[in-house]
């Protein structure tokens, strides 16, 4: 008797990686929707620039740090958003700093990103800050799985640019990522020094 094939069998689980494409058109989905496009006046845009320059930040990050400084000033008094907000504007600082003093003191090596996580997460203060950063409803931890996603994302940009480095490219020009397990971050981007251009 002939096996059955695939449209004859029983419908069963779904498997990982119809799982998989699944989640990740989902937040794809959720991103899209967060996007908002905004025409800035020549002046604006160049002045806003210059202060995220200022900063040691790209625009965008930049902009959300006004946008959600905004937010918390805004808020009502013990307002859980609010919170979450400002314990993230705190992990993103703390690990800009911490990646400048490592850099600084000559620890900066493809695995910059992973080092300087493994670093601040061995503080309890940084320690607890993220899991506030991170803490959607302690009802849906798959939902607090999925905040981590954007705010490790956000994390790695923001270390890249305080040592000045870029993604590391294989020869193919893809850019090249590291797997771990058991750290805050585990998935990051292998980082480079910049290639000075010849004189």
């Amino acid at each position: 008797m002939a096996k059955p094939t695939k449209s004859d069998r029983k419908p069963g689980k779904a498997k990982a990686g119809d799982l998989s494409a699944k989640r990740k058109q989902r937040i794809e989905a959720i991103a899209a929707a967060n996007k908002i496009t905004v025409i800035l006046d020549t002046d604006v845009r160049k002045f806003i620039a210059a202060s995220a320059r200022e900063a040691g930040m790209d625009v965008a990050p930049y902009l959300q740090k006004v946008i959600e400084a905004h937010v918390i000033d805004a808020a009502p008094e013990g307002d859980a958003m609010a919170a979450r907000l400002r314990a993230r504007r705190e992990v993103l600082d703390r690990a800009v700093a911490l990646a400048r003093k490592i850099d600084g003191n000559g620890g900066f090596d493809e695995h910059f990103i992973l080092t300087v996580m493994r670093e601040a997460s061995q503080d309890p203060d940084f320690a607890a800050l993220y899991e506030q950063a991170v803490a959607i409803d302690p009802a849906r931890p798959r939902a607090n799985a999925r905040a981590r996603v954007p705010l490790n994302q956000q994390l790695g940009r923001l270390i890249k640019r305080a040592a000045g480095a870029q993604s590391k490219r294989d020869g193919a020009g893809k850019i090249q990522r590291a797997q771990v397990q058991d750290e805050v971050i585990t998935t990051y981007t292998l980082l480079e020094r910049p290639v000075a251009a010849a004189a």
